[in-house]
């Protein structure tokens, strides 16, 4: 599992524990469903999987838990550069690691039930290369009926569309009659199969002689299935039409298998039916891509110019979104007594969701920044703002903030789970600003703030997000964390602007043309 091996490869990085993730492997025994070093050995024993226990390995001890929401499996935190692990590192690792497995978890179930239904997977391929190949509603409907006709084996079909101007069902494509002829059928009548399935929007298969209805006659003989065309929306399904298919040439009975098919195509038939609205409103379209870049220039406009903190800090920054807009964002705040004020943040996820919590964060954080007294006591305050944002969405955010008072010649901070924050010496050496506590919204928490000492004219504060470390090339290799800051120490005497581009430079050289699946945000300030 390559992305749980990339969260305890970065949990490594940032704590310098190594971590694993057993299960059970049906024998008594365990397997390695990941490791952060191949050298780490599993436990002797089959862990306790109701607490946290301590558990001996060839070469020392190791803390191990159950995973929450995956059976018979454990995380193990080995000792962290020889000394005995903490709970509190295994309990900041625990929920990471129950979200991604319980994600491979789904996405394994939903591989198996796609294999188990082969011969839709097959139609709705086919469908799909028919809705990219046509254009217009009556070629698609007709194309796709004559698929569903042949597999299902009906010598009469139909295909039916709302008219929301009329309140009428049109038929758009038929099989056994001439569409163009067939008469439309109002939604409330009450005689006819398809103005029924329509309104309640569930399919039906009727008996010959059973609700006869002279609208239908052209393209019904005996028992006929007919079930709704629907669109699914964020609020629900919206009815578009309806799908009519009779005449079986087995002269078998539909069956519930053949009612399952047919309303999975009925579902492509409503895509094409929305694309055939949307090619007629490509002025809408057009509007909407334009909204999409003003939403881009808006969110980079949200981001604080880096001369606002001139000239006490020089500051250069670079935020890259994966889509047109993104998570991933920094703020600088000119604080009173001789204070600069520096954050970072990455909201998980990305695009429209993502952003809207960044932006939020960036306006509440705006206020607390200047009312609060240390950098932990800013970051709970503005958890408390963010709370129901947060749990509403199921977001969360890994997030630094930092001051550095000039006239103390201190970097005071507070991390809540942003693992690649780092002070370098001027002679190179690398200090991490340890993330204590979960990310903001996984835990109620509040981050303990640090300190250590700031040599103006020397020292250099290096943020960056997961997303830069986590790019890979096209033989799927990580950059990671070492190469980042190998290319910061060496570049540490040079102007902000030009660590940030050697950084991106960096970036290019080993990822290409890939496009990068994440926000990218890297920020250097000096002072």
């Amino acid at each position: 599992m390559k992305e749980l091996e990339a969260v305890l490869i970065a949990f490594r990085e940032s704590t310098r524990c190594d971590a694993a993730v057993w299960t059970a492997d049906g024998s008594g025994g365990l397997r390695a469903v990941a490791r952060s070093n191949l050298r780490l050995q599993r436990p002797e024993t089959v862990p306790d999987s109701n607490s946290v226990t301590p558990l001996s390995v060839n070469d020392g001890s190791m803390l191990v838990a159950a995973v929450p929401g995956v059976k018979q499996t454990w995380l193990a935190v080995a000792p962290c550069d020889g000394e005995t692990p903490g709970e509190k590192h295994l309990r900041m690792l625990l929920p990471f690691v129950g979200q991604v497995l319980r994600g491979a978890q789904e996405v394994e179930h939903a591989a198996l039930e796609l294999a188990e239904r082969y011969e839709e997977i097959n139609l709705l391929y086919t469908i799909g290369e028919i809705l990219g190949r046509t254009v217009t509603l009556e070629d698609a409907a007709a194309t796709i009926l004559t698929e569903i006709s042949e597999t299902v084996g009906a010598r009469h079909a139909s295909i039916l569309v709302h008219e929301p101007g009329t309140d009428m069902l049109h038929v758009v494509a038929a099989i056994g009659t001439d569409a163009h002829t067939a008469p439309p059928i109002r939604v409330d009548d009450p005689t006819c199969v398809s103005s029924r399935v329509f309104r309640t929007q569930h399919p039906l298969t009727v008996e010959a002689g059973e609700m006869e209805c002279e609208a239908e006659r052209p393209y019904r003989r005996g028992e006929m299935l007919s079930v709704p065309i629907m669109w699914t929306t964020p609020t629900g399904g919206e009815p578009l039409g309806v799908v009519n298919l009779s005449d079986r040439r087995s002269k078998q009975p539909y069956s519930a298998g053949d009612q399952k098919l047919v309303a999975a195509i009925a579902t492509q038939i409503g895509t094409a039916i929305q694309n055939a609205r949307l090619v007629k409103s490509s002025l809408e379209q057009q509007r909407l891509l334009q909204e999409m870049y003003l939403a881009h220039d808006l969110q980079m406009k949200l981001l604080p110019k880096t001369t606002i903190v001139s000239p006490e800090a020089e500051v250069s920054a670079r935020v890259v979104p994966a889509e047109s807009v993104g998570g991933d964002f920094y703020h600088l705040f000119r604080m009173p007594r001789n204070r600069t004020g520096v954050m970072i943040g990455d909201v998980s996820g990305h695009g429209y969701r993502a952003a809207l919590i960044m932006a939020l964060a960036m306006s509440a954080s705006s206020i607390h920044a200047q009312s609060t007294k240390d950098p932990g006591e800013m970051l709970s305050t503005l958890f408390g703002s963010l709370r129901e944002e947060l749990s509403s969405t199921e977001m969360y955010i890994s997030i630094f903030f930092g001051v550095i008072d000039h006239t103390a010649a201190k970097l005071r901070y507070a991390n809540n789970g942003h693992p690649h924050a780092f002070k370098i010496d001027g002679d190179g050496t690398t200090v991490r600003l340890q993330a204590d506590t979960p990310p903001m919204g996984l835990t109620d928490q509040a981050p303990a703030a640090g300190s250590v000492p700031w040599q103006k004219g020397s020292d250099t504060l290096a943020l960056f997000t997961d997303g830069i470390v986590d790019s890979r090339n096209a033989d799927g290799e990580r950059l990671g964390e070492a190469s980042v800051l190998d290319v910061i120490v060496k570049n540490r005497a040079k102007k902000p602007a030009e660590i940030v581009a050697a950084v991106f430079d960096l970036l290019e050289a080993h990822s290409g043309e890939i496009p990068s699946p994440d926000d990218l945000t890297l920020l250097i300030l000096k002072s």
